[in-house]
């Protein structure tokens, strides 16, 4: 029988990620083909996964393509159906393709789902990235169920459902494989972080559907290749919403909304420098420089259908920062009405 899931993982350095974390997904992936995509990495990983894991097939990149496009080359000869994009540093648990291949095999309107995700370090809440399904503002500013800037709630199992959201997490990315490659995969131009928001307006720009499915269920380490409060993810995150934006949002809206948010990042770099982190801020104004050298190049690749389901919400940065809304079920409904 022809096996329907190919879990890819995509490697840079990290041996000792592999080793602690690729025996679940072993474990509990039967009937499965499993990839580990290698960013040309200077540790001894490859030396690492011949020796030991001699069933899981090895795709070497001749550079560190970062997340997208090494995502990308890696993908490209990959022939199963359905795609599992795993981060190194997720453990799996039982039976955790079940649900995502039901819905895959009787949905055919779903082209992505994203799984429960909780903390590995802190089992009893939600993980930063992702969470239980992603979110977005007005403005581009990006939330979860489960997470909101950086509040984070505990999994009492007030998500457990299957609902439509904005964008699934790239920590654990379900996706058909005729869609990710119609669509050409991941904006390379990206390099790391927001790409999978990008991918998922996309492809509900084609009507398609995202989705988040509790039944599965992950642990997430997060920001064991890239710390969270790290200068430089603050600089990938200000820089890709930016650019995001610029390719997805109707001409007529894109300038008053982007003006506004670049405002807001304003605003963000002051609250940095008050928290004495000048790092953060400088990568912000850093952000919208590279993002001012590439408009041209974005526009040549903004996208001919546009969605109206995103237009409908408000700020998430005055319903958390002002009105003191920290948890996704305080929300005003305008945050959370997606259809």
């Amino acid at each position: 029988m022809d096996k329907l899931f190919a879990i890819a993982i995509l490697n840079w350095n990290g041996k000792s990620l592999l080793q602690k974390f690729l025996p679940s997904i072993i474990l509990y992936s039967p009937n499965t083909n499993i990839y580990v995509i290698d960013n040309a990495s200077t540790d001894d990983s490859v030396l690492f996964l011949q020796e030991n894991f001699p069933q899981v097939t090895i795709i070497q990149n001749n550079e560190n393509y970062g997340f997208a496009k090494g995502y990308n080359k890696g993908l490209k000869n990959i022939k199963e159906p359905y795609l599992a994009l795993v981060n190194s540093d997720v453990e799996v648990t039982e039976n955790w393709l079940d649900p995502i291949q039901n819905i895959f095999d009787n949905e055919p309107e779903t082209a992505v789902i994203q799984p429960k995700i909780l903390d590995y370090n802190r089992p009893t809440h939600f993980e930063y990235a992702g969470a239980a399904g992603g979110f977005i503002d007005k403005y581009g500013f990006s939330f979860c169920r489960g997470r909101i800037f950086d509040t984070i709630e505990e999994d009492q199992h007030q998500y457990e459902d299957i609902i439509d959201i904005f964008w699934a997490s790239g920590a654990c990315f379900f996706i058909r494989n005729d869609v990710y490659k119609k669509l050409k995969g991941f904006d390379e131009d990206f390099f790391a972080h927001q790409e999978e928001i990008d991918l998922c307006w996309r492809i509900q720009n084609t009507g398609k559907k995202v989705k988040y499915c509790a039944f599965s269920v992950i642990y997430h380490v997060g920001g064991a290749t890239l710390q969270y409060h790290n200068p430089w993810k603050t600089y990938l995150n200000f820089r890709n919403s930016l650019l995001m934006m610029h390719k997805n949002l109707p001409d007529k809206k894109r300038f008053r909304i982007i003006f506004i948010r670049l405002c807001l990042d304003g605003i963000a770099g002051i609250r940095f420098i008050l928290m004495i982190k000048p790092k953060h801020c400088l990568a912000i104004i850093q952000s919208h420089f590279a993002y001012y050298k590439r408009i041209t190049k974005k526009n040549n690749k903004k996208n001919p259908i546009k969605t109206n389901r995103y237009y409908k919400v408000k700020s998430i940065v005055i319903a958390y920062f002002i009105k003191q809304k920290k948890e996704y079920s305080h929300l005003p409904s305008n945050l959370k009405n997606y259809n």
